[in-house]
């Protein structure tokens, strides 16, 4: 796959880079939070994708001799690109666990590295970041509607282009078993499955002919496509002389594919016939413009599916398409920043932070994540972002620190994780969260609030900024 070097970035990063080091800056420390504002989907959760993406990507990010060569043509300082010949990033990196369920405005990710690197690093931070979480999210309200039923992402033709790839990784997390992509299944170890498409019937004279050649090519893997003319006349009947002909060889028919029609209705016509040939082991698998309401709704009919292939609206994060997630300054030489707005929403929240996940006696989920200043161990009570007068109180409450160091002077502090040890912390951590916070149609509000110190440090460099330009 592409290999990414610093030039992976939007141009205004680089600018701004050489400003930084023209003028000194390119040594003081800066801290950058990664949140987002708005979950997708309007749904009740976002799931955290794309961090082990990220760390290996950071690890080697440098600029090339031919990068340099670019630059030097578009007219940057000779000494900046000096500068740049020895740039690698070796920040700090303060995480969310990958695989773990967030929610809006609070901090997910810090940065903590010099003012060049922190900036040079956003963009590809916010392209990995925002489309990882998009697509694992989607994959899991698919998993929630798909049940016990098996998940297989389709996307890869109708993906924007590269992104693909790693919208395998992420629907990978978010809940499905297998892919179609070969490159993502060989590079991530996901399970790679794929059938036949119509014009591999239709390139036959017979479609029995080309049933039969496909199950002796694929003794152990073979699942023929039904619809090519007529599904239940033509497609359904040879399936079942293929898989009666392989049962007599000890071979087995592993599934049928339904592409189009009606789903249910089809699948109970063809469980019916399979069931009454003797092959109540082959399954069945739907695909064609599938995604979380679909199948829900095909689960309701009792339509008996049992693979389901969904491509287009997986891959592409139907109807999103985007995660509104941002790259905020909140320290920088030595001083807390804050960004202000007329729109409060838009108030960012300055210093070195730490979210809490707030856990009652029990150790059961309180509903609710605390942002506070790094440094603060306790929370007691919370206040809400942009309504200062709400505020939530705790009473024999832990609290569970969110963010834990992920990168230290560049390096990773832990070994890579694979994708199924991320897939299954996943499941475990929306495993704790209720139903109502599930559902899709009008979900609970998870409550993000921000520490009395925090809110304090806040009001107070807003107060400041606000006089000093009055």
């Amino acid at each position: 796959m592409h290999q990414f070097t610093a030039t992976y970035t939007d141009l205004y990063q680089i600018n701004m880079a050489q400003v930084y080091f023209q003028q000194g800056k390119h040594k003081h420390t800066a801290v950058f939070d990664y949140f987002f504002r708005k979950l997708p989907f309007e749904g009740g959760y976002a799931i955290f994708a794309g961090l082990e993406t990220l760390l290996g990507i950071l690890e080697n990010f440098q600029f090339s001799d031919e990068d340099l060569g670019f630059l030097k043509d578009q007219g940057l300082d000779s000494e900046f690109l000096d500068y740049l010949k020895d740039f690698k990033f070796e920040g700090n990196l303060f995480s969310t666990k990958e695989g773990d369920i967030v929610f809006p405005t609070r901090p997910v990710l810090q940065v903590e590295a010099n003012m060049v690197e922190a900036q040079l690093v956003e963009t590809i931070l916010l392209n990995l970041l925002n489309f990882q979480t998009l697509i694992a999210t989607k994959a899991s309200r698919i998993r929630k509607s798909a049940g016990k039923e098996m998940l297989i992402d389709f996307g890869m033709r109708r993906a924007q282009s590269s992104g693909a790839y790693h919208a395998s990784r992420a629907a990978f997390i978010g809940g499905f078993e297998a892919t179609s992509n070969v490159v993502a299944g060989k590079d991530f170890n996901i399970p790679i499955s794929g059938t036949m498409a119509h014009s591999f019937v239709q390139s036959y004279d017979e479609e029995l002919t080309a049933f039969r050649d496909f199950a002796e090519s694929h003794p152990k893997n073979t699942i023929l496509l039904i619809d090519t003319y007529d599904t239940l006349k033509s497609g359904l009947p040879n399936a079942i002389t293929v898989g009666e002909e392989m049962k007599s060889r000890g071979e087995e028919l592993k599934g049928v594919r339904l592409d189009s029609g009606d789903l249910s209705y089809l699948a109970r016509k063809c469980r019916n016939a399979l069931d009454e040939a003797g092959l109540q082991d082959v399954k069945i698998a739907a695909s064609n413009q599938l995604d979380e309401y679909v199948i829900r709704s095909l689960k309701e009919q009792k339509g008996p599916i049992d693979v389901f292939g969904v491509g287009t609206n997986l891959v592409i994060g139907d109807p999103d398409a985007a995660l509104d997630g941002v790259y905020k300054l909140a320290f920088a030489n030595g001083k807390p920043r804050i960004k202000l707005s007329e729109n409060l929403a838009k108030l960012t929240m300055p210093h070195k932070k730490q979210v809490y996940r707030i856990r009652n006696s029990k150790g059961e989920l309180a509903g609710a994540d605390a942002v506070t200043l790094r440094d603060e161990t306790e929370v007691h009570r919370m206040n809400h972002p942009f309504e200062p007068s709400k505020t939530l109180s705790f009473t024999g409450c832990s609290a569970e620190p969110l963010l834990s160091s992920v990168m230290k002077n560049g390096k990773r502090t832990y070994p890579p994780k694979s994708l199924e040890d991320i897939k299954a912390f996943s499941r475990k951590r929306l495993s704790e969260f209720s139903e109502e916070f599930q559902r899709f149609e009008n979900p609970h509000i998870y409550k993000i609030g921000i520490s009395d110190q925090l809110l304090e440090e806040r009001e107070k460099l807003r107060d400041h900024y606000k006089n000093k330009n009055s």
